[in-house]
């Protein structure tokens, strides 16, 4: 297999290579800043504006978009799914705060 047709932690997949490449540039960036955001010195906030150009709101947003793509899933799907659960665990826990007791 060449270096070009490698595909990183999609090893030995029935996926069609058009579908593996439906992740931009930027969605793969993100996804592999998420893989080990925490090796950034200081904030993430700031590691996030440094690489992205973003602000959190904003690159939240996109992250938000990548989790939910099928291609990111295939690409990564032990992140994606890790990411989908926490965002769904801080999501719960902002309705509970917001619910009347």
């Amino acid at each position: 297999m060449g270096e070009a047709e490698h595909v990183p932690h999609a090893p030995d997949d029935d996926t069609e290579p058009a579908e593996r490449s439906a992740l931009s540039e930027r969605d793969l960036a993100v996804l592999e800043f998420e893989r080990r955001w925490w090796k950034h010195a200081g904030a993430k906030e700031q590691a996030i504006r440094d690489q992205f150009g973003l602000s959190a709101a904003r690159y939240y947003q996109v992250l938000g978009r990548v989790i939910e793509s099928p291609a990111a899933e295939v690409h990564d799907p032990m992140l994606v799914r890790r990411l989908q659960r926490v965002r769904d665990a801080r999501l719960a826990a902002r309705v509970n705060r917001l619910r009347p007791r």
